[in-house]
Protein backbone atom coordinates (compact mmCIF):
# COMPACT_ATOMS: atom_id res chain seq x y z
CA UNK A 1 0.00 0.00 0.00
CA UNK A 2 1.53 3.05 -1.46
CA UNK A 3 0.98 5.85 1.13
CA UNK A 4 0.40 6.59 4.71
CA UNK A 5 -1.61 3.76 6.35
CA UNK A 6 -4.89 3.92 8.17
CA UNK A 7 -6.81 6.78 6.17
CA UNK A 8 -10.54 7.21 6.24
CA UNK A 9 -12.54 8.78 3.07
CA UNK A 10 -13.15 11.92 3.00
CA UNK A 11 -14.06 14.28 0.29
CA UNK A 12 -11.08 16.83 -0.50
CA UNK A 13 -11.50 20.82 -0.55
CA UNK A 14 -14.45 20.95 1.72
CA UNK A 15 -14.41 22.51 5.16
CA UNK A 16 -15.22 19.32 8.17
CA UNK A 17 -16.47 20.35 11.25
CA UNK A 18 -17.61 17.55 13.08
CA UNK A 19 -17.00 15.54 16.58
CA UNK A 20 -15.58 18.43 19.13
CA UNK A 21 -14.99 21.05 16.53
CA UNK A 22 -19.14 20.91 15.19
CA UNK A 23 -19.67 23.61 17.91
CA UNK A 24 -17.75 25.56 15.94
CA UNK A 25 -19.33 25.26 12.54
CA UNK A 26 -20.16 28.69 10.88
CA UNK A 27 -18.42 31.07 13.34
CA UNK A 28 -15.86 33.65 12.26
CA UNK A 29 -12.05 32.19 11.11
CA UNK A 30 -9.65 34.23 12.24
CA UNK A 31 -6.70 32.12 12.33
CA UNK A 32 -5.49 29.17 9.61
CA UNK A 33 -3.25 26.48 10.51
CA UNK A 34 -1.20 24.70 7.91
CA UNK A 35 0.61 21.45 7.31
CA UNK A 36 3.74 22.01 5.22
CA UNK A 37 4.42 18.51 2.94
CA UNK A 38 2.00 18.42 -0.27
CA UNK A 39 0.07 22.14 1.37
CA UNK A 40 2.64 24.32 1.44
CA UNK A 41 5.72 22.88 0.37
CA UNK A 42 5.93 19.94 -2.20
CA UNK A 43 7.56 17.06 -0.52
CA UNK A 44 7.71 13.68 -3.03
CA UNK A 45 10.37 10.89 -1.70
CA UNK A 46 10.12 9.09 -5.10
CA UNK A 47 12.23 12.30 -5.99
CA UNK A 48 14.96 10.99 -4.02
CA UNK A 49 15.25 7.97 -5.24
CA UNK A 50 15.74 7.76 -9.06
CA UNK A 51 19.29 8.39 -9.38
CA UNK A 52 19.68 4.72 -7.65
CA UNK A 53 17.19 2.82 -7.67
CA UNK A 54 14.95 1.16 -10.45
CA UNK A 55 10.50 2.62 -10.43
CA UNK A 56 10.09 -1.02 -9.63
CA UNK A 57 12.38 -1.06 -6.39
CA UNK A 58 11.17 2.86 -5.82
CA UNK A 59 7.66 1.27 -5.72
CA UNK A 60 8.40 -1.37 -3.57
CA UNK A 61 9.88 0.72 -1.13
CA UNK A 62 7.28 3.10 -1.01
CA UNK A 63 4.47 0.61 -0.61
CA UNK A 64 4.29 0.58 3.48
CA UNK A 65 3.32 -2.80 3.75
CA UNK A 66 5.94 -4.37 2.01
CA UNK A 67 8.43 -1.88 3.32
CA UNK A 68 7.80 -0.44 6.28
CA UNK A 69 8.62 3.33 5.16
CA UNK A 70 5.58 5.27 6.63
CA UNK A 71 5.67 3.12 9.59
CA UNK A 72 9.50 4.37 10.32
CA UNK A 73 8.72 7.97 9.31
CA UNK A 74 6.23 8.18 11.99
CA UNK A 75 8.39 7.45 14.38
CA UNK A 76 10.99 9.70 13.76
CA UNK A 77 8.15 12.75 13.49
CA UNK A 78 7.40 11.17 16.61
CA UNK A 79 11.04 12.05 17.69
CA UNK A 80 13.37 9.14 17.24
CA UNK A 81 16.50 10.14 15.68
CA UNK A 82 17.18 9.44 11.98
CA UNK A 83 19.64 6.57 13.65
CA UNK A 84 17.18 4.86 15.49
CA UNK A 85 14.26 5.28 12.55
CA UNK A 86 16.90 3.22 10.21
CA UNK A 87 17.41 0.89 12.79
CA UNK A 88 13.99 -0.04 13.13
CA UNK A 89 13.53 -0.58 9.72
CA UNK A 90 16.23 -2.78 9.52
CA UNK A 91 15.31 -4.83 12.74
CA UNK A 92 11.92 -4.89 11.41
CA UNK A 93 11.84 -4.88 7.63
CA UNK A 94 15.58 -6.26 6.49
CA UNK A 95 18.55 -5.15 5.14
CA UNK A 96 17.17 -4.07 1.83
CA UNK A 97 14.96 -1.74 3.15
CA UNK A 98 17.09 -0.42 5.47
CA UNK A 99 19.76 0.66 3.07
CA UNK A 100 17.16 2.19 0.86
CA UNK A 101 15.94 4.03 3.89
CA UNK A 102 19.64 5.59 4.83
CA UNK A 103 19.85 6.75 0.94
CA UNK A 104 16.61 8.30 1.33
CA UNK A 105 17.80 10.20 4.15
CA UNK A 106 21.16 11.44 2.96
CA UNK A 107 19.56 12.81 0.35
CA UNK A 108 16.42 13.78 2.03
CA UNK A 109 16.61 17.62 0.50
CA UNK A 110 15.83 15.99 -3.27
CA UNK A 111 12.74 15.62 -2.03
CA UNK A 112 12.04 19.35 -1.66
CA UNK A 113 10.29 19.99 -4.84
CA UNK A 114 8.89 23.20 -4.69
CA UNK A 115 6.52 25.07 -3.47
CA UNK A 116 2.86 24.70 -3.86
CA UNK A 117 1.14 26.79 -6.53
CA UNK A 118 -0.78 29.45 -4.83
CA UNK A 119 0.33 28.77 -1.48
CA UNK A 120 2.77 31.64 -1.15
CA UNK A 121 -0.03 34.62 -2.64
CA UNK A 122 -2.57 32.78 -0.14
CA UNK A 123 -0.32 33.12 2.98
CA UNK A 124 -0.15 36.57 2.01
CA UNK A 125 -2.89 37.36 0.76
CA UNK A 126 -4.79 35.64 4.60
CA UNK A 127 -1.78 38.11 6.41
CA UNK A 128 -3.23 41.20 4.95
CA UNK A 129 -6.80 40.47 5.63
CA UNK A 130 -5.91 40.28 9.25
CA UNK A 131 -5.65 36.42 9.62
CA UNK A 132 -2.92 34.70 11.41
CA UNK A 133 -1.32 32.32 9.68
CA UNK A 134 0.45 29.54 11.37
CA UNK A 135 2.49 25.92 10.79
CA UNK A 136 1.73 22.50 12.49
CA UNK A 137 3.95 19.64 10.48
CA UNK A 138 5.01 15.94 11.14
CA UNK A 139 8.80 16.12 10.59
CA UNK A 140 11.77 14.55 12.01
CA UNK A 141 13.50 17.59 13.69
CA UNK A 142 16.72 16.77 12.47
CA UNK A 143 15.56 16.92 8.52
CA UNK A 144 13.53 20.19 9.46
CA UNK A 145 16.61 22.46 8.64
CA UNK A 146 16.41 21.59 4.76
CA UNK A 147 13.08 22.75 4.92
CA UNK A 148 13.50 26.01 6.38
CA UNK A 149 16.84 26.59 4.21
CA UNK A 150 15.07 25.41 1.03
CA UNK A 151 11.59 26.86 1.48
CA UNK A 152 11.38 30.63 2.50
CA UNK A 153 7.97 30.33 2.46
CA UNK A 154 7.70 29.02 6.30
CA UNK A 155 9.31 32.23 7.39
CA UNK A 156 6.41 34.05 6.12
CA UNK A 157 4.42 31.59 8.76
CA UNK A 158 3.14 33.40 11.97
CA UNK A 159 4.87 30.33 14.33
CA UNK A 160 5.32 27.18 13.50
CA UNK A 161 4.97 24.07 15.81
CA UNK A 162 6.88 20.60 14.31
CA UNK A 163 6.38 17.65 15.64
CA UNK A 164 9.88 15.97 16.12
CA UNK A 165 10.70 18.95 18.30
CA UNK A 166 7.76 18.32 20.98
CA UNK A 167 7.53 14.37 20.74
CA UNK A 168 3.98 14.44 19.32
CA UNK A 169 2.31 14.03 15.85
CA UNK A 170 -0.58 14.19 13.95
CA UNK A 171 -3.48 13.06 14.18
CA UNK A 172 -3.05 12.74 18.01
CA UNK A 173 -5.54 15.18 19.85
CA UNK A 174 -2.56 16.26 21.83
CA UNK A 175 -0.61 18.01 19.04
CA UNK A 176 -3.15 20.17 18.02
CA UNK A 177 -4.13 20.84 21.41
CA UNK A 178 0.01 21.90 22.10
CA UNK A 179 -0.51 23.97 18.57
CA UNK A 180 -3.39 26.22 20.25
CA UNK A 181 -1.65 26.63 23.54
CA UNK A 182 1.74 27.80 21.92
CA UNK A 183 -0.05 29.86 19.10
CA UNK A 184 -2.55 31.19 22.15
CA UNK A 185 -5.39 30.45 19.89
CA UNK A 186 -9.04 29.66 20.38
CA UNK A 187 -10.02 26.54 18.81
CA UNK A 188 -13.61 27.68 17.42
CA UNK A 189 -11.87 30.25 15.68
CA UNK A 190 -9.37 28.42 14.02
CA UNK A 191 -9.01 26.40 10.83
CA UNK A 192 -6.48 23.73 9.90
CA UNK A 193 -5.62 22.90 6.36
CA UNK A 194 -3.79 19.02 5.61
CA UNK A 195 -3.50 16.68 3.02
CA UNK A 196 -4.13 13.97 5.02
CA UNK A 197 -7.80 13.38 6.05
CA UNK A 198 -7.05 11.70 9.12
CA UNK A 199 -4.92 14.65 10.32
CA UNK A 200 -7.88 16.75 9.37
CA UNK A 201 -10.12 14.33 12.01
CA UNK A 202 -7.55 14.69 14.48
CA UNK A 203 -7.97 18.35 14.02
CA UNK A 204 -11.77 18.31 14.72
CA UNK A 205 -11.35 15.57 17.75
CA UNK A 206 -9.24 19.05 19.05
CA UNK A 207 -12.25 21.27 18.09
CA UNK A 208 -11.25 22.68 15.40
CA UNK A 209 -12.58 22.93 11.87
CA UNK A 210 -10.21 21.57 8.91
CA UNK A 211 -10.01 21.31 5.28
CA UNK A 212 -8.33 18.41 3.67
CA UNK A 213 -6.45 20.16 0.56
CA UNK A 214 -5.79 19.50 -2.84
CA UNK A 215 -6.65 22.19 -5.29
CA UNK A 216 -5.66 26.03 -4.81
CA UNK A 217 -8.41 27.11 -6.28
CA UNK A 218 -11.02 25.15 -4.39
CA UNK A 219 -9.35 25.92 -1.15
CA UNK A 220 -9.45 29.83 -1.38
CA UNK A 221 -13.25 29.31 -2.53
CA UNK A 222 -13.68 27.57 0.72
CA UNK A 223 -12.16 30.36 2.71
CA UNK A 224 -14.19 32.64 1.31
CA UNK A 225 -16.94 30.85 2.02
CA UNK A 226 -15.82 30.67 5.25
CA UNK A 227 -16.26 34.35 5.45
CA UNK A 228 -12.20 35.49 5.10
CA UNK A 229 -11.86 38.49 3.35
CA UNK A 230 -8.87 37.90 0.67
CA UNK A 231 -9.65 38.15 -2.93
CA UNK A 232 -11.56 35.36 -5.25
CA UNK A 233 -10.70 33.87 -8.55
CA UNK A 234 -12.05 36.23 -11.62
Amino acid sequence: MKGWPGEPDMDYDVLVARDASSAAAGMPITDVIFDFGNVLIYWDPEAVMVPRYSQEAVDRFLDNDISGFYDANDRMDAGATTREGVAWLRDTHGDEWADMMQYYLDNFEDSLVGTVPGARVLIDDLKAAGIGVWGLSNWQKDLFSMAVERCPILAKLDGRLVSGFVKLRKPHKAIYERALRDFSLRPQSSLFVDDKAMNIVGANAAGIRGIRFRDPRRLRQRLIEAGIDIPGLR
